[in-house]
């Protein structure tokens, strides 16, 4: 198979964790004999300090050309001071509207292994794995109008949440979709005691659910569903929510893993061409220090293997390298507990290819005595 990989390292640690990706993306390649082309663009900062903007035409053009997009993180506080329209998170926001990213993918799995670096007991970890799918397309993010004034001599503001039922519809199918290749079921969140764009989401969900007739579906106050997060997270197999309240509770939820350096996440488009990114941000504090944990960009392009290029064997064996690496021990600073030894980002990176070169042997000796 040949593929190309528009790879967008973005800002901060954002450039460390792509060359984790990148550098599993090629041992996967060799393995099982692919041909994957990196290409480069720049966003976020980075592109403002080259291109005077967040994102520039020919980082749109260079994912357009591709067969799959990995996405670092943006932002940081050198860029502050920008004005709204020319900050990095800009830049983001149009990448999502310019490739129609409509769905974003958030698995959120407890290891046990890492139950010692979650504030969460055991007992109430056990058995989570999850998804949260968030609509990135519309809601206040998006809506028009959205801006500061003066009136009557008062400074005010107004943001705007927007949704179209088609947006609407078209998000609970994804997750729809999502739960029939899970347990089945979905919980559609919302605050339909409130909003009116939360009352048509709901009437919406029960028409989608008329087309699932395997799939359970309930429906879930944005306020509830934040606090049985924390109760009782192993309830939850599918959660589909609109952009805002999707945004808040996938951040609320990495707290089980015990460190946001574990979350992947995709977004999907209508048009095949998905995005791929961990859920943490650029972390400017550890920036260029070697630090950083990128196991959630690794395990993005395990995502990528799986949904952009139908390897599911490959992307299983990506998961599979990092779970023997955090079953041994292996941690990054963000995973240490008490004594533990923290590995540097590079050093976690060769502990997944050694992972990755083991459980490519051990499938190996199988084969021979199959």
């Amino acid at each position: 198979m040949k593929k190309t990989i528009a790879m967008l390292p973005g800002d901060g640690i954002g450039k460390e964790v792509m060359q984790g990706a990148q550098e599993v993306l090629s041992v996967i390649a060799e393995q099982y004999g692919h041909e994957f082309h990196f290409t480069s663009g720049l966003i976020g900062g980075s592109a403002i300090d080259q291109h005077s903007e967040p994102l520039p035409a020919e980082t749109v053009e260079l994912c357009r050309q591709a067969d799959a997009v990995m996405l670092g993180a943006v932002g940081g506080p050198k860029w502050d001071q920008e004005p709204p329209a020319g900050r990095p998170e800009k830049g983001l926001l149009a990448l999502r509207k310019e490739l129609g990213l409509y769905a974003n993918i958030r698995p959120v799995k407890a290891y046990e292994c890492l139950s010692g670096r979650s504030p969460f007991k055991q007992s109430v970890l056990e058995g989570v794995d999850f998804v949260i799918v968030r609509e990135l397309t519309g809601g206040l993010y998006f809506g028009k109008p959205s801006e500061r004034s003066f009136k009557g001599g008062e400074e005010s503001a107004v943001d705007t949440l927007y949704y179209t039922k088609k947006e609407v519809k078209r998000i609970l199918n994804a997750a729809f979709e999502l739960a029939a290749q899970r347990k089945k079921k979905v919980t559609s969140v919302d605050k339909a005691n409130v909003l009116e764009s939360s009352r048509m989401w709901r009437e919406t969900a029960e028409e989608v659910k008329a087309e699932y007739p395997g799939i359970e579906l309930e429906h879930m106050l944005v306020d509830n569903a934040a606090m049985q997060l924390i109760k009782n997270p192993a309830q939850f197999d599918v959660i589909v929510t609109e952009n805002m309240f999707g945004d808040i509770l996938s951040d609320e939820a990495s707290v089980l893993t015990g460190s946001l350096g574990m979350l992947p996440s995709s977004s999907l488009s209508t048009g095949g061409l998905h995005l791929y990114e961990p859920v943490h941000g650029s972390a400017p504090d550890i920036a260029g220090e070697n630090k950083a944990n990128p196991l959630a960009m690794i395990l993005s392009s395990a995502m990528l293997l799986r949904t952009s290029f139908g390897l599911r064997e490959e992307a299983d064996a990506v998961e599979r390298a990092v779970q023997h690496v955090l079953d041994a021990g292996k941690r990054t600073g963000d995973l240490a507990v008490d004594q533990e030894r923290s590995l540097t980002t590079a050093e976690m990176i060769e502990e997944v290819k050694e992972g990755l070169a083991d459980d490519n042997a051990i499938l190996h000796i199988m084969e021979a005595y199959a």
